[in-house]
């Protein structure tokens, strides 16, 4: 690894909320090949905590008496970066003041094509939650069944609270030093929390006045204006209800028209898992922020769900704003996850890692929840994954399937860019489907969970790659 430095009305019960960005404890101490790993990097949890999730679920193909010693060598090679550039990012506020914020790219494998992962703004940004995140991404990237290799970026810079200004002003800085190093071959960023089609149109402005280069796919998640693909921003939320259906009508035999189901965010994946839901027939009972959860006994109408994206994607307001103008009863200090009498049947967690707990998770398991479906990136502690595997009759699959649609249908605006083309929605749709279905089928091995399935086919590829390139042998 090399290191680059520029520096409702119904009464609801309640429970004591938990703190989503909390790390998980570890887990035991069962691959002594990773032992190395982890005294190096004791200080990123999460990292340690995405690396031995992965390695419990694909722990049969470390005892394959043919390439048992390959795979272990090959999971090694994959849990170091091939890169990570830091640098640091000036810009001054809308009184005149200079601040600098930290910046990242955590360029993590190419084995299957250009770095592809997206950018996060937000004050838990560090080296470790971007080597975390970009790890998984690896996977995720490698089950969509495109050429991408996988990556992290972001900054610790919080847009909550800016102005238009401050936060362009920041996209301008940050861009004119990643440029340095994306490019449509090489690196091509996208949009994470705190990023979204405003800050990626920023960040893309400043890179076509730096580079005289228009038409690039070195951004994804563009408006269509500019070489954007149609049903991007819904395509996260859109997949992972996909993925759940496939999952919920072939190993449940249910559907999920009627169900209930528990939606935790309100960005922009749990916006459109929700709105998706909506169209399938189920009811959506709730959608969350940091400071609390509002929810709606009989379901969430498309009425409310249009003043919720309103309320985050224009104003740029709480949930808890919202008031008499939905349905819906706001509880605080509150996640989806902590509400003992909110009945959920499918549970869709849609905000950040870490946000279900053991208890949280045990809760579901009592209220007979059937699927969780992660629409986030590792969403459920290492404790609340084992509590949910011990009950082996609820369906769970994890985020490098579930919520592959998005970097999945940026692939295919990286396509589009290429080839100069622009395909309409309904193809682009079509194409998610497809593919969704297709990373189902992947996961679905005899005798593997989904889980074990995701994991092992996503880690299969990635080895399988490295062996035929000469980097591992």
């Amino acid at each position: 690894m090399t290191t680059t430095s520029a520096t409702s009305t119904n009464t609801i019960k309640t429970t004591q909320t938990t703190n989503p960005q909390a790390c998980t404890n570890p887990p035991p101490k069962k691959f002594n090949f990773l032992n190395d790993l982890r005294h190096k990097y004791s200080h990123q949890p999460v990292f340690l905590q995405a690396v031995e999730e992965m390695a419990l679920s694909i722990e049969p193909l470390f005892s394959d008496p043919v390439n048992g010693d390959f795979y272990k060598k090959a999971f090694l090679y994959l849990t170091e970066p091939e890169r990570m550039i830091s640098f640091h990012v000036p810009w001054m506020d809308d009184h005149g003041v200079q601040h600098v914020n930290r910046g990242w790219r955590v360029e993590f494998s190419s084995a299957l094509g250009p770095y592809k992962g997206g950018l996060r703004f937000h004050p838990t940004v560090d080296d470790g939650i971007l080597k975390f995140l970009g790890f998984e991404q690896i996977f995720k990237n490698a089950l969509t069944g495109l050429p991408l290799g996988g990556g992290k970026g972001g900054s610790d810079f919080d847009p909550k609270g800016k102005s238009e200004g401050e936060i362009r002003r920041f996209c301008e800085s940050f861009m004119t030093e990643l440029c340095r190093y994306i490019d449509a071959r090489t690196d091509v960023p996208a949009g994470d929390i705190g990023v979204g089609g405003r800050e990626i149109g920023y960040m893309y402005g400043t890179y076509k006045r730096l580079s005289n280069l228009h038409g690039e796919g070195v951004l994804t998640g563009k408006s269509p204006l500019f070489g954007g693909i149609q049903l991007r921003p819904e395509a996260t939320g859109f997949g992972t209800v996909y993925m759940a259906k496939h999952a919920i009508e072939d190993k449940l035999k249910l559907s999920l028209k009627g169900s209930r189901c528990a939606v935790s965010g309100s960005g922009n994946v749990a916006q459109y898992c929700s709105k998706k839901l909506i169209e399938f027939g189920a009811k959506v009972i709730c959608v969350s922020d940091s400071n609390g959860v509002l929810a709606f006994e009989d379901g969430m109408t498309n009425e409310d769900l249009d003043r919720i994206i309103e309320a985050k994607v224009v104003k740029r307001a709480r949930l808890s704003s919202l008031g008499d103008l939905v349905n819906g009863k706001y509880i605080p200090n509150q996640s989806p996850w902590t509400l003992p009498d909110l009945d959920v049947q499918f549970a869709f967690p849609c905000a950040t890692q870490n946000e279900i707990d053991e208890s949280g998770a045990q809760m579901l398991i009592n209220k007979g929840t059937m699927g969780v479906f992660e629409g986030a990136n590792l969403p459920v502690t290492t404790e609340g994954q084992e509590v949910i595997r011990s009950n082996p009759n609820v369906v769970y699959i994890p985020g490098k399937a579930a919520n592959a649609g998005g970097v999945g249908v940026s692939g295919l605006e990286m396509s589009q860019n290429s080839s100069k083309t622009y395909w309409k929605r309904e193809k682009v749709d079509a194409m998610l489907k497809e593919m969704m279905a297709g990373i189902y089928q992947q996961m679905n091995i005899p005798g593997c969970s989904l889980e074990e399935g995701c994991n092992r086919a996503g880690f299969l590829k990635v080895a399988h790659a490295l062996k035929e390139l000469g980097w591992v042998y």
